[in-house]
């Protein structure tokens, strides 16, 4: 058997480096194209230096400085961590502001998906009953009644996707008015008000808890319906009615069960893309997230926007050493300067933490090609498109109080996947998308997932957990809107209901994760 053509990708032309593209990466002695020599056994998706590199010389992997060389490297060597010195951080004066100016893209018309109409204006891909907690206290007695709840009730609406707690850590044990517990709170907060529930309001509360379900949800924390403000239907487990532990099943299941009925005579109806709102995230990112997986979806993001849908990108850490980028497509001076507010507070978050922007990248990053967070990000904002910023979210916050509709939004989350994931759902998300190169099983329960592989080799492996294969554009098999193009008709089914992720058919669903800044007690 012959052996595979040796390839390479190089990002730009200005690139001294390139990353391999072969499984399995490739052995000493092997001859590029360009007749390039490998000097190095370089693994699949780590970077060969293209020229000779002077010790002190820039490293440059999308015509960005990723790094210095520590000591001289000579042309086909293995490129890695340990032989960079990474760059400091971008300053946060005098950054462009609003200087790129996009062409205006064509309106795409005409694509509709089938969802559920909520009374705020929203619309769900999912009829899910929501159950909210106000402290992890009940999580217990919470995840008893659901599994009941769905064996016992859920058959009989079978107009009703699911039923989920909203489970958390928070609650208890913190500091409730202390600055930055805002944020855990108007997350789980808006998370309650997520599109997929319906505008049913269902709490389970311990009772002696410091977060009290009227502080959680306030009057005019839900539309009115019906000319009346949904009433907050709490189930107190210290309520003196409950007599032993199978009465508190008893009241969580008698209250699920009218919401139930409510939920079940909602049916899907036509409506245009413009009302999806998406949330796009990488987790387990290699190098190749920047290559294939990462620019697929900024390439649908675009078509999304042109579709009038809102898209949402977040992780502050894997955007900050681009912050440049993102000021400079900024729709006005005023989304541009919130942008450099929300880097601000985090730079200042992880001083305070005395742990700096070094922390990401993770193991499995490194493993998978990725040296440092700089050439992390620069993959990482890909997913965002071509198109203008036209919105900035804090932690927690909801688009609609923003008066957000439509277009590319940067929402400020942590780089953790959970983190960020929960607070994309608290901004209204009704449906995710997420990339991935080394490998996660993750999922949501509130929305369906879509998992995008950046190499077909692990396509093949998680043939059964990925739903998407990008690798094929590092194949030569598809191109980068090829793709993109996939990945928009893939969402209008999975949003209409009428295909499901492998996340929801597996039902692999973590944990909420809120950001709490707030010192504990």
């Amino acid at each position: 058997m012959s052996s595979p053509t040796p390839l390479s990708i190089a990002m730009h032309p200005a690139d001294n480096v390139a990353i391999i593209a072969n499984d399995g990466g490739l052995p000493v002695g092997t001859v590029l194209p360009s007749g390039l020599v490998l000097r190095d056994q370089v693994p699949q998706a780590h970077k060969v230096a293209l020229v000779d590199i002077p010790e002190g010389g820039a490293v440059r992997r999308y015509n960005v400085v990723i790094g210095y060389a520590l000591k001289a490297i000579a042309a086909g060597s293995w490129v890695h961590e340990r032989l960079l010195r990474m760059p400091e951080a971008r300053s946060l004066e005098g950054l462009p502001v609003s200087t790129v100016k996009p062409p205006v893209m064509e309106r795409l018309e005409g694509y509709t998906f089938e969802g559920y109409r909520n009374a705020d204006g929203s619309v769900g891909t999912r009829n899910i009953l929501g159950i909210t907690t106000t402290v992890q206290c009940v999580a217990g007695v919470l995840d008893f009644a659901v599994r009941r709840i769905k064996a016992e009730l859920l058959p009989r609406y079978p107009h009703v996707d699911d039923v989920v707690g909203l489970e958390h850590s928070y609650g208890c044990g913190v500091a409730i008015d202390a600055v930055g517990a805002e944020i855990p709170q108007r997350t789980l907060r808006n998370i309650s008000r997520n599109p997929n529930f319906g505008g049913e309001v269902m709490v389970v509360s311990l009772g002696c808890e410091k977060l009290q379900p009227e502080r959680l949800l306030p009057p005019g924390s839900f539309p009115i319906v019906d000319e009346r403000e949904p009433a907050l239907d709490v189930v107190c487990l210290q309520d003196e009615a409950h007599v032993g532990f199978m009465s508190m099943i008893d009241s969580i299941m008698d209250s699920a069960q009218a919401h139930l009925e409510r939920l079940n005579r909602r049916r899907r109806e036509t409506v245009p893309a413009s009302a999806l709102v998406v949330g796009v995230q990488c987790g387990g990112s290699d190098a190749f997230s920047g290559v294939t997986a990462n620019p697929a979806v900024g390439f649908c993001t675009d078509l999304l926007v042109r579709a009038g849908a809102t898209v949402m990108f977040s992780e502050v850490t894997e955007v900050r050493d681009g912050i440049d980028q993102l000021t400079s497509r900024a729709s006005s001076p005023e989304v541009a300067q919130a942008m450099i507010e929300e880097m601000a507070w985090y730079d200042a978050y992880l001083d305070k933490g005395r742990v700096d922007r070094s922390a990401n990248t993770t193991p499995g990053n490194k493993k998978g090609g990725l040296s440092n967070i700089v050439e992390k990000a620069m993959g990482s904002i890909i997913k965002s498109g071509t198109a203008p910023i036209t919105g900035v979210l804090s932690p927690g916050q909801r688009l609609a109080d923003r008066g957000i509709e439509g277009g590319l939004v940067y929402a400020a989350t942590p780089a953790s996947d959970f983190i960020c994931g929960t607070l994309q759902l608290a901004a209204g998300m009704n449906l995710h998308v997420f990339t991935t190169g080394r490998g996660t099983p993750y999922g949501l329960a509130q929305v369906p997932v879509i998992k995008v592989a950046t190499r077909s080799d692990l396509a093949r492996r998680w043939h059964d957990l990925m739903d998407l294969n990008a690798g094929r554009i590092a194949d030569g098999e598809a191109t980068i809107e090829d793709i993109g193009w996939e990945m928009f008709r893939l969402m209008l089914d999975v949003a209409s209901g009428r295909k499901k992720t492998w996340a929801e058919q597996w039902k692999l669903h973590n944990a909420l994760v809120l950001f709490n800044p707030a010192p504990v007690t």
